[in-house]
């Protein structure tokens, strides 16, 4: 077995730590710990270690499944992890431009086609993920609403690609992390039958990426698959994030309004920002998008570079997505660390004019 490099944590790994100001982050500013209990009496093992059966069921009613149909992970990388290895035969789909894990571990078990969406807008046509499939194809693998683009796929769409999928015997895995910052969240994946399976996390919704807790949610056989490679990953869920989860599950409701107002007002500022300066961007669901390069850069890598060593300002090169064009931009951080940076990012580009 062996896995492709993730390009964009290591552009992250030479930049992050100096950077003044973090505009590729993807998820939503992070709630404060005084507003959680955070004592959950012990630090050992989460038992049983697919997570606490109680609270699986009460994650479960979302999908319109049994909290057997649930197993609690260390984020939702590791959901996407387990459960891709666990399904993955000979091969996959994955829609793209896309989080590289998406594709990159189906890659490393079998081999992968990949569907584009379509700029600018980044539409997907459900023929051409149908011409994709083989007989073999395990896993249809789309991240709804998308990173890098923000685009949010038409529930239409979404069940078409369910269709095409349980037609040909082959999982509809959903990343939906973003699904909740949808100010009218489509149904998940999950609950569109025994095919359909979904994949997130507490990190980009509701602002707890250090709890480190996601989940995955579909039948008892994808649930099996992804446990059985689960022992031999972390074993069990985080005990301080599980203990923090329930806690924010218990006052989604007021999370999400905070959060979704925020995303939109930062989302309006960016796109005020950006044709400001003559860049364009499919205007997104969640707190991603994925501008065009300004003038006089040949590429997003070559931008983001500059950007950084000269403000101190940390974008993500769209290359890391397989898109050498654009750039993407977060905005889910604090307001006034949003107006920092793009006020540093308007005084490079002044200089170049």
């Amino acid at each position: 077995m062996q896995i492709e490099p993730f390009a964009l944590e290591r552009f992250f790994d030479r930049f992050e730590y100096d950077a003044e100001i973090m505009l590729a982050e993807s998820g939503i500013e992070p709630r404060d710990t005084d507003e959680f209990d955070t004592d959950p009496d012990e630090l050992g093992y989460v038992i049983p270690t697919d997570g606490d059966p109680a609270f699986r069921a009460t994650v479960a009613d979302r999908y319109g499944r049994d909290a057997d149909e649930v197993l609690f992970t260390c984020g939702a990388q590791e959901a996407n992890f387990v459960t891709m290895a666990g399904l993955m035969g000979e091969h996959a789909v994955t829609v793209t431009p896309t989080y590289q894990s998406l594709h990159s571990v189906p890659d490393a078990f079998g081999e992968v086609t990949t569907v584009d969406l379509d700029p600018p807008e980044w539409t997907l046509d459900p023929d051409a993920v149908q011409s994709a499939l083989r007989p073999e194809t395990a896993v249809l693998v789309v991240n709804n609403p998308n990173n890098p683009t923000g685009r949010y796929l038409p529930e239409e769409t979404t069940r078409a690609l369910y269709d095409i999928a349980a037609d040909n015997d082959t999982y509809l895995l959903c990343d939906e992390v973003y699904r909740l910052l949808a100010e009218e969240p489509l149904p998940p994946v999950a609950s569109l039958g025994e095919y359909g399976v979904s994949t997130t996390s507490v990190t980009k919704s509701h602002g707890l990426a250090g709890c480190r807790f996601g989940w995955v949610a579909g039948s008892s056989e994808v649930i099996d698959a992804a446990a059985t490679w689960k022992d031999y990953t972390t074993i069990s869920p985080s005990t301080f994030g599980q203990h923090v989860a329930k806690q924010a599950l218990a006052r989604e409701a007021e999370l999400l309004a905070d959060h979704r107002s925020q995303a939109a007002d930062h989302r309006e500022r960016v796109a005020g920002f950006l044709d400001e300066y003559g860049m364009t961007w499919y205007e997104p669901t969640g707190v991603n998008g994925f501008p065009t390069v300004p003038d006089g850069f040949d590429s997003g890598r070559a931008f983001c570079e500059a950007l950084v060593r000269e403000e101190s300002v940390l974008l993500a090169p769209g290359d890391a997505f397989g898109v050498p064009d654009r750039f993407r931009i977060g905005f889910g951080l604090a307001t006034d660390e949003l107006e920092d940076g793009l006020s540093r990012i308007g005084a490079f580009l002044d200089r170049r004019t």
